[in-house]
């Protein structure tokens, strides 16, 4: 097959040292219309997520490739290798409405528990709950959802039953909210300036 849609390719490390397959779909993006579905502000979910006792930290795993691609569309989303040529079946990364399709998605699974028991922006989820009694039988509901929903989660990006932990680039904690320390590493190990020229 030879699609009119064929895109380039590149390999890119993550920061926990993984592969990702990183495809150029800016010609797709442009013609492709574009979703306004709202995606939650970031500062309403952070000031709605402190002062609680316990907090569970959730991520998705490989969020977008957890949905499937409408069959007729999948050649859209095709690439090339040096042997062959692919097509996405589920969801791709990169492409323009994957984030409001996601946020979609878990508005409608999570919808009677966003904003009393979890918070969430796109793949990132916290469960917060007053009373640690609560904690467990309320991170349970959330997680029966998943379960019910065929949704996964990556277990080595998410924590349970903690007090403070990171959401959305900052760190959450009972105390309020902190700046992150990986964010602003740069700042601290500056130098103060000795001379005016460096001033």
């Amino acid at each position: 097959m030879y699609p009119a849609w064929l895109a380039n390719f590149i390999m890119v490390k993550k920061p926990n040292r993984k592969w990702r397959v990183c495809v150029d779909f800016t010609n797709l993006n442009k013609v492709c219309p574009k979703d306004s579905y709202p995606l939650p502000r970031i500062d309403r979910l952070v000031d709605e997520t402190f002062g609680y006792q316990l907090l569970s930290f959730l991520d998705a795993f490989s969020r977008y490739h957890q949905i499937m691609m409408y069959p007729p569309d999948q050649e859209k989303t095709s690439f090339i290798t040096e042997k062959r040529i692919y097509c996405y079946q589920v969801m791709p990364f990169k492409l323009k409405n994957a984030k409001a399709t996601y946020q979609r998605i878990v508005n409608k699974v999570f919808k009677e528990l966003l904003g009393n028991t979890i918070e969430a922006y796109v793949d990132d989820m916290i469960v917060k709950i007053q009373e640690k009694e609560s904690h467990v039988k309320k991170l349970a509901q959330v997680l029966e959802v998943f379960r019910q929903n065929k949704m996964r989660l990556n277990p080595t990006k998410c924590a349970f039953g903690v007090q403070s932990g990171k959401f959305l680039g900052y760190m959450i904690t009972q105390r309020g909210i902190e700046a992150n320390p990986e964010k602003i590493q740069a700042i601290l190990d500056m130098e103060s300036p000795i001379s005016i020229k460096k001033v």
